[in-house]
């Protein structure tokens, strides 16, 4: 059987944080959380729990370092160890525990090869799904069409944080954005180099409405030319990397 890594990046999550890994857990016996500089009394409940339960493993960031980079230490720790591939969930309540083997099942599964498996909370509809807020879905819509024009991707959902990756593709994916949009750096890269991608659908929960995106971002307009501007120099820097020659993108 395959044996992949389960990761949670956390910022800020005490409230969330014991009963999203109590639910892991019943799904996953191999859990890393990534506490990303929490200042809320996470890293304490973390600590805690390590000490009295160790049935996590926790890595911590000094200072709050972004989403992005809270991921890119997942995909070192997975690398670093025997794991044959990665599954990443978010600490919010949003996403299903119990979807796990689904998501290690289809990254597994030899029949359909698939070096990426990304939620999409778009392919299609559950009961009890929530309305999202108008101008996410607008930007995820608007940036989800950009990518597979730019890429020749058919992507439902740019930008869902349940995935599960190959250790082949972790081992092509070399991320550098530390934000929300770090997403967009990985379609890019794993366009350019070849990976296979499948959507698995997943439920459309929202459950902090008033999410901050950081500062100016917090403005659509804002964050959506932030995007695309992610997407411009992730696309450079594939080109770079190729010498200027085959990235057409």
């Amino acid at each position: 059987m395959p044996r992949f890594l389960t990761a949670l990046p956390v910022y800020n999550e005490a409230a969330h944080v014991d009963g999203v890994l109590d639910e892991v857990l019943k799904h996953t016996a191999d859990v890393l959380v990534v506490d990303d500089g929490s200042t809320d009394g996470t890293a304490e409940r973390l600590a805690a729990r390590v000490a009295s339960r160790g049935d996590v493993r926790v890595v911590s960031h000094a200072i709050n370092a972004g989403y992005g980079a809270a991921l890119a230490t997942a995909f070192r720790e997975t690398l670093a160890g025997p794991w044959d591939g990665l599954v990443t969930i978010d600490c919010d309540g949003q996403h299903q525990p119990g979807l796990i083997p689904e998501f290690i099942a289809a990254a597994a599964d030899a029949t359909v090869p698939a070096d990426v498996v990304s939620g999409s909370r778009y392919l299609r509809r559950f009961p009890g799904d929530t309305a999202p807020p108008v101008a996410r879905r607008q930007i995820n819509s608007q940036i989800t069409a950009e990518i597979n024009g730019r890429l020749g991707l058919h992507l439902t959902d740019a930008f869902c944080g349940f995935k599960a990756y190959s250790r082949r593709a972790l081992e092509k994916l070399h991320v550098t954005e530390t934000g929300y949009a770090m997403p967009l750096e990985v379609w890019v890269q794993a366009a350019a180099a070849g990976l296979a991608i499948v959507e698995l659908a997943v439920p459309l929960v929202y459950l902090d409405l008033a999410r901050s995106f950081g500062g100016a971002l917090d403005d659509a307009g804002t964050r959506l030319a932030y995007y695309r501007c992610v997407l411009d120099r992730a696309e450079a820097a594939v080109t770079m990397a190729a010498g200027g020659h085959g990235a057409s993108l």
